[in-house]
């Protein structure tokens, strides 16, 4: 996964949507302690921070170095390097000892892992029965019918090619990722339950989200300019006066519990 957003990390950071407070407390009042979660694919840190405004102790972790330097810095976050895979000895000595974490966060990142493995961790360090675990992707921004007619023809034909496989993951809103997990109390399934992040962008704004995506950096990467002067050109047709713009991204959470497996 990290390879994927080290050339772009800085954009990445300014130009990716926050998450709306909603998502955290939904997520917040079906763990029954707030002292320690572990925010996976932290990236730089766009869920952490609302994370560490509910929970005591945050260990916020990422492969990716690069993305890590613009997170922000937070008394009761610790940001740790790993590696994409750990051992479980790397996981107690780098995360935490076996039954020791309330939360596990996963924030556009669970399509990129070794889901076997990965699950196989969550469950040894989650509390046992009810330790939580929380995992969203977001969908491609709405604004309005003009400028997301010229988007998802560009979504569909252009960029398409260059998308890693596991963003289909992403396209079926995480409904057909894998998730052994129990539904957590109050709800009898583990979603998606659907929330909608709104960030204000001008075109640049969502120019620059565009060039932050995996599939930009591949394509360039292959000589392949996506944003060319004519789709650009699209685009400011379509935003029309260049003010600021709602966008409203979809969010799509699968949560459950560890249970006593």
């Amino acid at each position: 996964m990290a390879k994927h957003f080290v050339k772009q990390a800085k954009q990445y950071a300014d130009t990716r949507p926050s998450y709306p407070p909603q998502i955290f407390q939904f997520i917040a009042s079906k763990t029954p302690s707030h002292h320690l979660a572990w925010d996976v694919g932290t990236g730089s840190g766009q869920a952490a921070k609302s994370i560490a405004a509910i929970y005591k102790n945050v260990i916020a972790t990422d492969a990716s170095e690069k993305q890590l330097e613009f997170a922000a810095k937070l008394p009761n976050v610790r940001y740790q390097h790993t590696p994409s895979t750990m051992s479980m000895t790397e996981l107690e000595q780098k995360i935490a000892p076996q039954g020791t974490i309330d939360l596990v966060t996963i924030a556009q990142a669970l399509h990129w892992f070794d889901h076997p493995t990965f699950y196989k961790q969550v469950k040894w360090v989650l509390k046992k029965p009810h330790g939580v675990i929380a995992a969203w992707c977001y969908y491609v921004p709405r604004l309005s019918y003009e400028v997301d007619k010229v988007f998802d023809k560009f979504y569909e034909n252009d960029a398409s090619p260059y998308w890693d496989p596991a963003r289909k993951l992403v396209d079926d809103n995480y409904r057909n990722i894998d998730f052994p997990f129990q539904p957590v109390d109050g709800v009898d399934n583990t979603g998606p339950f659907e929330f909608v992040s709104e960030v204000v962008m001008d075109l640049e704004h969502y120019l620059g989200y565009i060039r932050s995506w995996s599939a930009y950096q591949t394509a360039k990467e292959k000589g392949v300019e996506l944003l060319g002067e004519e789709l650009v050109e699209k685009f400011k047709v379509a935003w029309g006066e260049n003010e600021p713009k709602v966008a409203k991204f979809p969010l799509y959470l699968r949560i459950g519990r560890v249970g006593d497996a």
